[in-house]
């Protein structure tokens, strides 16, 4: 099986994926709850996943670190720090770091399922085109290096950019 075809890209909830083993969260720097991706995963989980993240804070921009899922139907929290775009820099390779990262410590924690937000596409303002074109080009090209995962799905959440998510991923697919 490719890498590719272990990739899927769909409209909907990342607090919602009962079926993934981990869930990653376009966090911030301090790992707290916040707007987006970040306050509906800290809302979702409870209480207990702002106390697990404190000691884990401050992370860098492409760092990843996991915490346990606590009332989320998953295992696992990958907190991901994106760049804000035209701050920090270089910003394309802080962006694929990020799912690199959020990658090897599912590797590591031996997670066979893992679904992503678009990553610093919300309020760090990253062009989602770009984004899109970073994270999937990114997951494709490392997937091969990290055997024990199975699926990585992107949770879009809205219709627009899951289009964007499902052409791309098309394009590299016929390439």
């Amino acid at each position: 099986m490719s890498s590719s075809t272990r990739v899927e890209c769909q409209q909907g909830d990342i607090v919602q994926q009962h079926d993934m083993d981990a869930v990653v969260n376009a966090a911030n720097a301090e790992l707290r709850p916040g707007g987006g991706v970040a306050g509906a995963l800290h809302r979702a989980a409870g209480s207990e996943l702002d106390k697990a993240c404190r000691s884990l804070a401050p992370i860098a921009p492409g760092q990843a670190v996991i915490t346990d899922a606590f009332e989320l139907p998953n295992q696992y929290v990958i907190h991901c720090l994106g760049p804000v775009y035209g701050v920090d820099s270089p910003a394309d390779e802080l962006l694929a770091a990020c799912y690199y990262n959020a990658l090897r410590l599912a590797e590591w924690e031996n997670i066979h399922s893992i679904a992503f937000p678009s990553i610093s596409t919300g309020a760090f303002g990253y062009p989602v085109a770009e984004a899109a074109r970073i994270a999937l080009s990114t997951v494709i090209q490392q997937l091969p290096s990290f055997p024990n995962i199975e699926r990585v799905r992107f949770v879009l959440f809205d219709a627009d950019t899951a289009e964007l998510y499902q052409r791309t991923l098309a394009s590299f697919n016929e390439s």
